[in-house]
């Protein structure tokens, strides 16, 4: 009766391989390829050709050529200008010549030692200069030696003596044995050895910790201001507390 049931040769079986069915996924949709497009295309599938929207070239921003706004020459080519030859009238040059010499610039009279045998003539001039640097010295630059003491020239001095002071070396005074005295030692401290006293330091007063903040004072308050908050400032009035005219509440306790 069993075999009945199933239609055809199929019978229900163990997949061979891992299904969709058997995960908790989305579906199928996000691991098979797309068909469509160009990018992450299904290699199991042909790819159509693709073609791709460009939008307009940009304007250049900047032009090399300086437009119509300029007043170009037709008559400058690409070669220079196409001109034939022109004159202009200009003033004359200034030559920068020098003026030649005339015939009351020359003295011939003086040419005559150049040209015939003469004496031999000299002149009186002033003083040259190497006189003038002439380093020679005169009579006070020298001295003469002193007559007095130990240190005479061609004198016979008599004995000198000295007061010189007292020397350190083979004196009474020498210490040969180079020994210290009682105050090249330190003196220890006491309570190196010795229990430490107590010591004490005077240190600022503390002041417990508080806000710094500035606090307003009587002066920083405006009760006058308190109709911002309400209608009117309190109002103070002067009157009776009872009526003229009313009659007083008698109650008669017998």
């Amino acid at each position: 009766m069993a075999e009945e049931v199933w239609v055809g040769t199929w019978r229900p079986h163990r997949p061979r391989g891992p299904i969709m069915a058997l995960y908790s996924s989305p579906g199928p949709k996000y691991l098979i390829p797309p068909t469509t497009g160009f990018v992450k295309h299904t290699p199991t599938k042909l790819r159509a050709p693709a073609y791709s929207f460009r939008g307009a070239p940009m304007l250049l921003a900047e032009n090399c050529s300086p437009g119509p706004r300029y007043s170009v020459n037709p008559k400058i080519l690409r070669t220079g200008k196409d001109l034939g030859p022109a004159f202009s009238i200009l003033g004359r040059y200034h030559t920068k010549t020098m003026l030649s010499p005339g015939p009351g610039d020359y003295f011939p009279e003086k040419s005559t030692k150049h040209v015939f045998d003469s004496a031999p003539s000299h002149s009186i001039s002033a003083r040259t200069k190497t006189f003038r640097v002439d380093s020679t010295p005169g009579p006070a630059a020298y001295m003469l030696p002193v007559v007095m003491g130990p240190h005479t020239v061609g004198k016979v001095s008599q004995p000198s003596f000295s007061i010189k002071g007292r020397s350190k070396l083979g004196s009474f005074s020498d210490d040969l044995h180079k020994t210290p005295g009682p105050a090249a030692y330190r003196q220890t401290d006491v309570q190196v050895t010795k229990f430490k006293a107590p010591q004490y330091t005077m240190a600022a007063r503390v002041e417990p910790p508080r806000d710094k903040t500035l606090k307003p004072g009587p002066g920083a308050h405006s009760p006058e201001k308190v109709t911002l908050t309400k209608p009117c400032a309190p109002i103070v009035t002067f009157g009776i507390k009872h009526s003229d005219y009313m009659t007083p509440l008698v109650v008669d306790v017998e």
